[in-house]
């Protein structure tokens, strides 16, 4: 009993120590929860399918919807950013990160991140298996799909690994700037590949919105958690303080 007395005040103590990052970071995740549980429920409800084809529509010709606005390079341009958020080059990125970390004799965080990602593709995983939702059929697609639509598996996953790894990188920068450039670089490359799902008509805008909501607020819990390990000593030096 006197053990987990100390070790309950040691967390009170840490708690606070750092209530203003904990309430910040405590208000950002039940805010992001929040957000898509309300976004899961609309679509569940069918309330977003009038604005949904609102906004897929704004990416069509009008007089031809099959065929999305801009030139032709446009079009293939949107396959080359939407690739950027497919398993394959994700999980090659997220190894070639590991390994250079594990180079680094920095083993520890390594495995950190392979569980951090691989753990958010299993999320989005058995999100999609849970909600089911049908592809759009008011477009033709502009790839081939092969699972069920919410939330976007290729906007949750970019968002938890460029933004997992985004604030990794930065964090090894002594340069504000340059941190500033690396999560903004890793918001950008998540918000591209979301508006690709859209103009390439294999997504809902409801659907982009779900998986960046869920990609947020898992890679805000990995961070959260990674700092939480790294001040007891048991991950090593390369996450954000």
């Amino acid at each position: 009993m006197s053990g987990f007395a100390t070790r309950a005040r040691a967390a009170l103590a840490w708690l606070g120590q750092r209530e203003r990052g904990v309430l910040v970071a405590l208000i950002v995740l039940v805010g992001g929860a929040w957000l898509f549980a309300e976004l899961a429920d609309e679509v569940l409800e069918g309330s977003t399918g009038a604005v949904d084809e609102r906004l897929l529509l704004l990416f069509r010709n009008s007089e031809d919807l099959s065929d999305p606005i801009g030139p032709a390079w446009a079009e293939e341009a949107a396959r080359d950013i939407t690739g950027l958020g497919g398993v394959g080059f994700l999980t090659l990125l997220t190894l070639a990160s590991a390994g250079y970390l594990a180079l680094q004799r920095k083993a520890h965080l390594a495995w950190y991140v392979l569980i951090a990602v691989g753990g958010g593709i299993a999320a989005s995983t058995l999100l999609k298996l849970a909600f089911d939702r049908p592809r759009p059929e008011l477009v033709p697609h502009g790839q081939i799909v092969y699972t069920s639509s919410f939330p976007s598996g290729h906007s949750m996953m970019s968002a938890v690994t460029f933004l997992t790894l985004g604030v990794l990188l930065a964090s090894v920068q002594p340069n504000n700037i340059l941190k500033a450039y690396l999560l903004a670089l890793a918001v950008l490359l998540s918000v591209s590949v979301g508006i690709s799902r859209v103009y390439l008509g294999v997504h809902w805008p409801s659907d982009v919105l779900g998986g960046w909501t869920a990609g947020a607020v898992w890679a805000l819990m990995c961070w959260s958690f990674a700092r939480y390990l790294r001040r007891r000593g048991t991950l090593e030096s390369g996450t954000l303080e």
